[in-house]
């Protein structure tokens, strides 16, 4: 028995020909573009700031820069075009492969139509992005009068002293995460742009699957199951679906952005973004075959 638990021991000391991360092969670099919030940006230089460095281990060029973090669909997407245009103009970038997580993934497709960012575009893959809406926007927007108010105010305060270049919208911007405005007014005036490759992924945790949930979004897991099935505590599976879907992520909405992961799922997420990054190398070399 000894003998046995030593050569387990020793099994693990062994050294591997090649040690490094693997490394992603990719024809452009990749952009990641975050959601509405600024949570992960009290503890993060951006909110996926740590996604962003997970990437470069495996040799992506990748980038995760900040625009107004509580603002409406049309000036994020403004912000978005401007971030694109200064790295394709300080590194002579023909191309990226843009990544957006939830909310960004509307101002992505905003920006696709309405700016001139479309001939630097090689892909848009979306994250848990709320295509169809969330009743999560419903249920903020129904809240009495003054707490509304004061939630808007906070929100607002606390995104114009992180970035006071912008004015933040916070009330504003939840509007445009109601299921009836992304159905009935964004999508219709937002089609996909040809030519270019729209991916997505899902996500589930919570109620439904198995996955774990953090107590504080067991409530609004439970509220979005209820109407819209599976979800990630912010967007149901069925509404992040747009384009080609790649799969359905095991991990919540904060865990994508790196936050509150336990030692056990780090490497869970960190697997999910490697992946993605692998399918799109993938999707790039299909294409040109």
């Amino acid at each position: 028995m000894k003998l046995i638990e030593t050569r387990k021991y020793l099994k693990k000391l062994e050294l591997a020909e090649f040690p490094e991360p693997e490394i992603i092969r990719l024809n452009h670099p990749v952009l990641l573009c975050h959601g509405y919030g600024a949570i992960a940006s009290v503890v993060n230089p951006s909110p996926l700031y740590e996604v962003c460095l997970i990437l470069r281990k495996h040799g992506v060029l990748a980038f995760a820069p900040n625009i107004v973090p509580y603002a409406t669909i049309e000036i994020r997407a403004e912000q978005w075009a401007e971030r694109i245009h200064t790295l394709v103009e300080t590194y002579s970038f023909e191309k990226l492969h843009i990544i957006a997580h939830s909310m960004g993934g509307l101002d992505l497709r905003y920006a696709l139509n309405h700016a001139d960012i479309a001939p630097y575009t090689a892909s848009l893959t979306s994250v848990a992005t709320p295509h169809r809406g969330t009743i999560l926007a419903e249920f903020v927007l129904n809240t009495p009068g003054l707490v509304k108010e004061k939630l808007g105010e906070f929100a607002n305060w606390f995104g114009n002293n992180l970035f006071p270049k912008s004015k933040s919208d916070s009330v504003g911007a939840i509007h445009q995460l109601t299921r009836e405005y992304v159905r009935e007014q964004f999508n219709p005036a937002n089609p996909d742009v040809a030519g270019i490759p729209y991916y997505s992924y899902s996500a589930a945790s919570g109620k439904g699957t198995g996955q774990p949930v953090n107590t504080i979004y067991r409530y609004q897991n439970n509220l979005i199951f209820e109407e819209e099935g599976p979800n990630d505590s912010f967007v149901s599976v069925e509404s992040a679906k747009w384009g080609e879907h790649l799969g359905t992520a095991p991990i919540s909405h904060i865990e994508q952005m790196h936050i509150n992961v336990s030692k056990e799922r780090k490497k869970l997420v960190e697997n999910f973004w490697v992946n993605l990054c692998k399918d799109i190398s993938n999707k790039e070399l299909s294409s040109s075959i």
